[in-house]
């Protein structure tokens, strides 16, 4: 059957569907993509069509942008695993699946997915204001800005299958930025963010995403101790380790130093005193500065504790 043919069955649905009502709405199919609907050019993509009612056939078709060759006079069965991607394969899909109590022999068609294609462009750039450690119930402000003058920008955090946000790009000579007020913040809105640009008349095709962001919500747990052997003051080209220690069972320790976005992590150890304690070695240490350290879980691992207090390390 040829794609042209299978979406005038979807068509002829509708025109029939008054009389045959009870194969409405309820009895469309949900077409959901895997393992989400931005896809890196090169990769693949699996859409999967359900139907409620187990019929397991469906055809798919794509509504706007460039046509797919591969989804012509094709009958799928569950799934249809689709790539390498090309910017070709961006836009809208719809799937109908088989069902033999409809006048056309197909259903409703399902949902809309719209499969968007990354690398089209070079990638944005995306900061956290004030930074990227934020108390709960806080709110930051995520900016995505880019010398390429893009009108839409989209906010992606890994692992979440729901479409990215779209957001409208403000304009300039420099080029384009976005920023997005986030909070009050919460354990649910942790994690890693990437954003990507586009271009109104090709919307579906998307920049290379931006570097990752991890957005960590802080103060969930109770604060552990850090301090520093052989001690605080070091004279410059010696070394100095730093000890974060709590009684809590923490997994993974986070050192920070001020005014510094990177951050060191280890796992914790359990000491004979029946505290949980990571030491980082630093050296040949060259500068000072303010240290503090968190402890987090491995199932939760952008939500820490509340930070220990702060360890000036100078050096003489």
């Amino acid at each position: 059957m040829s794609l042209m043919v299978v979406s005038m069955a979807c068509v002829g649905f509708f025109l029939l569907q008054r009389p045959w009502s009870h194969v409405g709405g309820q009895d469309k199919p949900f077409l959901s993509a895997w393992p989400s609907t931005v896809v890196s050019e090169g990769q693949h993509v699996t859409l999967q069509c359900r139907s409620r009612l187990g019929f397991n056939e469906f055809s798919l078709s794509k509504e706007d942008g460039m046509p797919v060759p591969e989804l012509y006079n094709r009958i799928f069965r569950n799934s249809f695993l689709m790539g390498p991607v090309t910017p070709a394969h961006a836009g809208t899909y719809r799937c109908c699946s088989s069902h033999p109590h409809s006048p056309t022999g197909w259903s409703a068609p399902s949902n809309p997915v719209v499969i968007m294609v990354t690398g089209v462009h070079r990638k944005p750039s995306l900061l956290a204001h004030p930074g990227p450690l934020v108390k709960s119930g806080e709110t930051v402000i995520l900016q995505c800005w880019s010398d390429v003058r893009f009108e839409r920008f989209l906010l992606h955090r890994e692992g979440i299958t729901e479409d990215p946000l779209r957001l409208v790009g403000q304009l300039h000579d420099a080029g384009s930025q976005v920023n997005y007020s986030m909070g009050p913040m919460t354990p649910a809105l942790a994690g890693t963010y990437r954003c990507f640009g586009s271009v109104t008349h090709l919307p579906y095709e998307l920049s290379a995403p931006s570097d990752p962001l991890d957005i960590v919500v802080i103060g969930l747990y109770g604060k552990p101790s850090l301090s520093a052997q052989p001690g605080p003051t070091v004279q410059a080209g010696e070394n100095v380790t730093l000890s974060c220690s709590s009684r809590s069972l923490f997994d993974i320790y986070h050192l920070s130093r001020e005014a510094e976005a990177r951050e060191l992590r280890l796992t914790a150890v359990l000491r004979v005193n029946g505290t949980f304690q990571a030491n980082f070695p630093l050296g040949p240490v060259t500068h000072g500065g303010s240290y503090r350290c968190f402890g987090s879980f491995r199932a939760l691992p952008h939500v820490w504790s509340h930070p220990s207090d702060p360890l000036p390390v100078s050096v003489t």
